[in-house]
């Protein structure tokens, strides 16, 4: 396993009881005490969201926040025990943690990187913009988090229709040859080593990204191992069209 990225503040263990009205999530924690955590994550949450599940919760001293407790990681058994990361917040912290170290040889020797850049016809924001004197063209890098296992260790995106998620397509295709524009897929647990489009859920999104990749779209599926203590990169999964 390579070195630590990204270290977890205290986090508390517990037992899923139930997920409701989608940022809700009821936990049992180990002391008996019943709690109702924020759960950070707005989609279907495939395979993730069983009752009886051990979960971790952070939490938080803010006065102003109406729930202290905050749903982070779950404990699935498809492969094995495997922890997956829940709070959608966190891809694109690590991702900035990951680029600051230069953990991602395939994108070569940027040397700038700016946050939430706008761009494109249909006013969107690229998560990272990555330059540099070394780049024969700047990198325009959208990140999407993908948790949902299907089969044998292969982990595909999206897992519901998502139109922004096609935009995002559209809009880093349009800008070939100019730049080069890369989607990158932060595989939020560690069990996957394969990844696809989620056909059966969006088969608009897999047409879209199969065209785009033959334009020129470069795909990056980025394993990490979530754990407890805290979170791993683990390099590339092999990308299936």
């Amino acid at each position: 396993m390579t070195a630590l990225i990204y270290q977890y503040p205290t986090l508390y263990p517990g037992i899923l009881l139930k997920r409701y009205k989608r940022f809700f999530a009821d936990i049992e924690l180990t002391n008996g005490e019943v709690i109702t955590a924020h759960c950070p994550n707005t989609g279907p949450m495939s395979c993730i969201s069983k009752p009886g599940s051990s979960v971790y919760v952070s939490r938080s001293d803010s006065p102003t926040r109406k729930l202290p407790y905050t749903w982070e990681l779950i404990e699935v058994y498809e492969n094995g025990p495997t922890w997956v990361g829940v709070n959608t917040a966190m891809p694109n912290r690590i991702i900035k943690l990951v680029l600051e170290k230069k953990l991602i040889p395939e994108l070569g020797d940027y040397s700038d990187i700016r946050l939430e850049v706008a761009y494109g016809q249909e006013k969107s924001r690229v998560d990272f913009l990555l330059t540099g004197e070394k780049l024969e063209r700047p990198i325009y890098l959208e990140v999407k988090s993908t948790t949902w296992c299907e089969g044998d260790r292969l982990v595909r995106f999206p897992d519901t229709v998502t139109t922004r998620g096609q935009k995002h397509i559209r809009e880093l295709a349009a800008l070939l040859p100019e730049v080069r524009p890369v989607m990158l897929y932060f595989i939020n647990r560690g069990d996957c080593t394969h990844f696809a489009p989620g056909d059966d859920r969006d088969p608009a999104y897999g047409k879209l990204l199969r065209e785009a990749v033959a334009q020129g779209l470069e795909v990056l599926p980025c394993r990490f191992e979530i754990t407890p203590e805290g979170i791993y990169y683990l390099g590339l999964a092999e990308l299936v069209l």
